[in-house]
């Protein structure tokens, strides 16, 4: 088993810090404060090929390989979660269903834009009724009568670059007296046709450099061209583009609990109480190993879901498995790191002149979107006991 990344992760990785520390964190606070979308870095992030990771070049992308995605959302995320929630969505849950489902003339049209960083892409699949829940939706896709476009009308909630995005890809129901997750199909939605509305940006806890909107689609004419993959696949195609985003999510939470103890580090050897650092003292000690030791496994963790996902394409086999393991692991290990980081900095820690409360609030959201801790859970538990 070797653990070494090839010279090309290297310099990928090498590239993705640099550009991180040195273009995204200086500004990272400033975004977080303002909310607003980080346009110039947005840009300068897909310049450098980071929009379109894993997309082969003729599409507009950089043709590497999915650990290299895994290693870009780290580095950028230690320098802003929500950098790094925005590189994730526009490479997993858009370019991953495009470049899997959809035509030649559909990934010349509407991915090569997106993996090249001209324009953003977003994903459309919770609805404000429906969260874990998704199948439970409401929004409707009906055939017109010569066959050539489908009527759209939905309501979807908490689009992550809703506010920016040119195209999007969102789930309906073709067939209405479909149960369950049967009857939902896959659009690729231009945002700047007749009959898309863009709602509130949602106000947010954390990574709120991230836009984030409702969108609504009221009697919006979707070619049938613009169908990804055929009808009724949709609910399917959903849930595999997850297992794929629910890696980045893992790298960004990774990213996150890294950010934070690389500063409980320094912290506890500069600062001085009761005549010594208070990195000698044993229960500080004892808070540094437990988060060295959760963050090296959950690297561990989403390196493996990571190298699964590249074996996949070449078997065929499903990572759903390990990308959850990685996703629950990683995102608690974000959220106890942050936590023990702030405590560690005492008053300081609690303050916006240090990032750690940036950290922590953060890094809750990896806990919550892509699938909770809950329903990481439910997949792992299932998939193990073979029970449903």
């Amino acid at each position: 088993m070797n653990f070494e990344l090839t010279d090309d992760q290297q310099m990928i990785q090498s590239a993705a810090r640099e550009f991180a520390q040195n273009e995204i964190a200086p500004v990272a606070a400033q975004f977080d404060e303002s909310g607003e979308f980080p346009v110039k870095t947005i840009q300068q992030a897909g310049e450098l090929g980071f929009m379109g990771i894993e997309i082969p070049e003729a599409y507009g992308g950089s043709g590497l390989d999915s650990l290299s995605f895994t290693l870009v959302i780290e580095e950028i995320s230690a320098a802003c979660a929500a950098h790094g929630t925005i590189v994730s969505v526009n490479n997993t849950l858009y370019g991953v269903p495009l470049l899997t489902y959809g035509t030649e003339e559909q990934k010349t049209t509407f991915l090569t834009p997106v993996a090249s960083g001209e324009c953003n892409g977003a994903y459309a699949l919770t609805e404000p009724q429906s969260g874990s829940d998704a199948a439970a939706m409401r929004s409707r896709a009906l055939l017109s009568d010569d066959g050539s476009h489908y009527v759209i009308n939905a309501k979807k909630s908490w689009i992550t670059s809703g506010p920016v995005a040119r195209y999007i890809i969102l789930f309906a129901k073709t067939d209405p007296e479909a149960t369950g997750s049967r009857g939902i199909s896959a659009f690729i939605i231009d945002t700047n046709a007749k009959g898309f509305h863009r709602g509130k940006t949602e106000p947010k806890l954390g990574i709120r450099a991230s836009a984030t909107c409702e969108i609504e689609l009221t009697d919006y004419e979707c070619p049938v061209e613009q169908r990804l993959g055929a009808e009724g696949e949709g609910f399917r195609i959903a849930m595999n583009v997850l297992d794929s985003g629910r890696i980045g999510i893992a790298a960004q939470a990774l990213g996150i609990a890294q950010a934070a103890y690389d500063a409980a580090l320094i912290y506890s050897r500069e600062r001085h109480a009761f005549g010594a650092p208070i990195g000698s003292f044993q229960t500080i000690q004892n808070k540094i190993a437990d988060m060295k030791v959760r963050i090296d496994a959950a690297r561990l963790l989403v390196y493996r879901a990571a190298w699964h996902k590249m074996e996949s394409k070449r078997t065929g086999a499903k990572y759903t498995l390990n990308g959850s393991i990685a996703k629950l692991f990683a995102s608690e290990t974000a959220m106890f790191v942050a936590n023990e980081a702030l405590q560690i900095h005492g008053g300081m820690g609690y303050s916006k002149e240090l990032p750690l409360e940036r950290y922590f609030r953060d890094a809750k959201i990896t806990e919550i979107y892509e699938g909770t801790s809950e329903i990481q859970r439910m997949v792992i538990g299932r998939t193990e006991t073979g029970l449903r």
